[in-house]
């Protein structure tokens, strides 16, 4: 039963895809990654928060809080949380900039406003290289959901077929079908999460769960997971709205209002997380050897739902992960064949994406089997990349004067800085590695820029 439900939402969802192409006829360029910025409220809602609640919420969260404690997932939720409100400032300042550079990456952006190509390359080159742990973190999910519900697959199998769909989505209309696809997933995943959770309360009891967990786990935070906590927040919500793949959903959309609307309403799907960590503390009062942390929320799962509501959990994983790996490689396609390779005519473009995508594909199937992590610590790895774009990006946004090259050092100071620490396993007392490099980005920034103008004040 499990398994004859997981397909049929599957299929369901292929059914969706195939929907969402309905007399559109040829694809342009624009309509395929952008859908010509002609979405309405409800589907760019769900197509963000598709984006937003990936294959991370239903493992990562709860594998963080099984491997490090209840207090480690404090910082999932509040940056996630504190994200919001800048969201509904700067995502309509972002979409009213795509439309004045007729963007669609991110790397538009800095080339419409900076002018320069090093830097364009530069913004191009690194969002590629940090998505790869964020695609890796979708497959890692997707094996950890899979196999934690009792499908004992080679993780291979589970890759390649997870692969395999996502291109599917991708190739029968693009962004659409992953807007499309989005409603069902949203759906199922907040079932699943919320049944699973309800299921912890019914049969283990809420009070008795928590207190059991309590005698394996501590609930209080010493100065130094407070500082990782306060740090991390603040520096992954800076770079929430920077990811690649979150600007080009801004562009889907129809106008910078329908943009507002969609963050209003946002924050009504943290409603699921306390399930999450009910689910959580499930799996450690009754102190499962689980083969990975990852498999933490379907532990539970197994143990309290019935097979066909198993099979509806499957598929809203299933689908958490493989909408985000869409939502990534419509993103990568044309950053490759828009911005490293400029001289691709446009009617070409589209094709080339696909050859990038699955190249992307391949890349993040190898990492995945090479080096599998805990899906928080990949999450912290992209945002250490992607996060230093963000005082680029305020340029951008507010129309200031900045010159590139300040821009572009600032960049790779900030990113190499963040690999370097993230390396040498470097100690701040716990303060995030990624804010510290955040810190020498904007310095390197200023100095740069305002570098020329004291020399010429100082020979005056």
């Amino acid at each position: 039963m499990t398994t004859a439900v997981f397909l049929g939402f599957i299929v369901f969802s292929l059914y969706l895809a195939i929907r969402s192409k309905k007399g559109r006829g040829a694809q342009s360029m624009h309509d395929f990654f952008v859908a010509s910025r002609q979405f309405g409220a409800f589907l760019v809602f769900f197509l963000a928060a598709g984006e937003i609640y990936s294959i991370g919420t239903m493992v990562g969260f709860p594998g963080g809080i099984y491997a490090k404690g209840p207090t480690y997932g404090v910082w999932f939720l509040g940056y996630i949380l504190l994200a919001y409100p800048l969201g509904y400032f700067i995502g309509p300042k972002i979409w009213k900039a795509g439309a004045r550079y007729n963007a669609i990456t991110l790397p538009d952006l800095f080339k419409g406003h900076y002018g320069s190509r090093a830097l364009e390359l530069i913004v191009a080159g690194s969002s590629i290289l940090f998505l790869l742990p964020w695609g890796q973190l979708q497959f890692t999910g997707l094996v950890a959901a899979l196999k934690g519900l009792g499908w004992e697959f080679d993780p291979v199998y589970l890759v390649m077929i997870s692969a395999a769909l996502a291109f599917t989505y991708i190739a029968i209309s693009g962004v659409r079908a992953s807007a499309y696809i989005a409603i069902l997933k949203d759906i199922l995943m907040v079932v699943a999460i919320v049944a699973t959770g309800v299921a912890v309360g019914w049969k283990a009891g809420v009070g008795d769960v928590f207190h059991a967990a309590s005698l394996h786990v501590s609930n209080q935070m010493n100065d130094t997971q407070l500082r990782f906590s306060m740090s991390t927040m603040l520096f992954q919500a800076l770079g929430f709205y920077v990811m690649p793949f979150a600007v080009q959903n801004f562009f889907t959309a129809r106008s910078a209002n329908t943009i507002r609307r969609t963050q209003v309403a946002m924050p009504l799907y943290m409603l699921m997380y306390p399930f999450l960590v009910l689910a959580s503390y499930y799996a450690i009062s009754q102190n499962l050897q689980l083969a990975s942390p990852n498999e933490a929320f379907f532990a539970a799962a197994v143990r309290l739902l019935p097979g066909w509501l198993l099979g509806l959990v499957a598929a809203g994983a299933a689908l958490s992960g493989l909408l985000v790996l869409a939502g990534i490689c419509l993103a990568i396609g044309p950053i490759v064949t828009r911005n490293l390779l400029p001289g691709m005519p446009e009617a070409r473009q589209k094709q080339g994406a696909k050859v990038v995508i699955v190249i992307y594909l391949v890349l993040s199937i190898a990492m995945t089997l090479a080096t599998p992590n805990l899906m928080l610590t990949l999450i912290n790895t992209t945002y250490y990349g992607v996060t230093q774009f963000f005082p680029g990006v305020l340029v951008i946004l507010f129309s200031l004067k900045v010159r590139p090259l300040a821009i572009a050092l600032g960049i790779v100071a900030g990113q190499a800085l963040a690999i370097v620490l993230y390396v040498h396993q470097a100690d701040f007392g716990g303060i995030n590695l990624g804010l510290i490099s955040l810190g020498v980005n904007l310095l390197v920034t200023a100095l740069v820029n305002y570098a020329p103008r004291l020399a010429r004040v100082q020979a005056a």
